[in-house]
């Protein structure tokens, strides 16, 4: 396939892209602080009970992030969206390495982990400080912020699945790239791209349960794998 310039274009990445950056997934050991597991802590309850404790452990986790940089796999992205006039990048990834890495249009399908959402106002801000300066932040307003993810036990936003569903049923070319196709709504996403006949090209270390929708799937790491793939067709990076 010829990756024209005006092909209709998305891409989609999971934690595996991250973890070449060295960002641990947050579940199992990796994700243990102070005893507590990321589903003890990344609900509505748990936030509405104890949110200094929440805050904590995103103030943790916002410190092992903030010591990542973007890796090749981040910059081939990048160089994916400067080459296709209609692109879209749709991420599971909460770590903003994909806008360090330079991608502009995309959609964040779980938040951004360097975001505030107030719960009275609904204001949305960015938040970089590292530690913070107080765990338990107030908006102007005088709301308390929460972290702007999607918690387990809540829906994902409307809106961008909304958006993100319909880039994807009018893409004619979908990456998909270090997810594990079992997270629900994304694992629907390249169904939608493949039943409206785009070509899909998987990039991930191990077979998934996407892998039989592929026109083509590649072993490997996004870091190792996509330039070479970007070469392959041309693309400058």
């Amino acid at each position: 396939m010829v990756w024209d310039k005006d092909t209709k274009t998305v891409v989609l990445t999971g934690a595996g892209v991250s973890a070449e950056s060295g960002i641990p997934t947050f579940r199992g050991e990796a994700g243990l602080w102070k005893n507590y597991r990321p589903e003890e802590l990344a609900n509505p309850q748990a936030f509405a009970r104890d949110p200094k404790t929440v805050w904590e452990w995103y103030d943790w986790r916002r410190g092992i992030i903030a010591k990542a940089v973007p890796n090749a796999g981040h910059q081939a992205v990048a160089a994916v969206e400067k080459h296709f006039s209609d692109f879209t990048l749709i991420t599971q990834n909460v770590d903003g390495l994909h806008q360090a890495a330079g991608s502009e249009r995309l959609l964040e399908l779980h938040g951004n982990i360097w975001k505030t959402r107030c719960t009275s106002c609904g204001a949305i801000e960015e938040e970089y400080s590292v530690p913070l300066k107080d765990f338990e932040p107030r908006c102007s307003c005088g709301g308390l912020l929460r972290p702007h993810i999607v918690w387990f036990g809540e829906s994902l936003s409307p809106q961008v699945m909304e958006e993100s569903f319909a880039c994807a049923a009018a893409c004619r070319l979908m990456l998909v790239v270090g997810t594990s196709g079992i997270v629900q709504p994304a694992a629907s996403l390249p169904l939608t791209a493949k039943e409206a006949g785009a070509v899909l090209i998987e990039v991930n270390a191990d077979e998934t349960p996407l892998t039989p929708l592929m026109d083509e799937s590649l072993r490997g790491s996004a870091g190792e794998v996509l330039p070479e793939l970007l070469r392959r067709h041309k693309v400058s990076i």
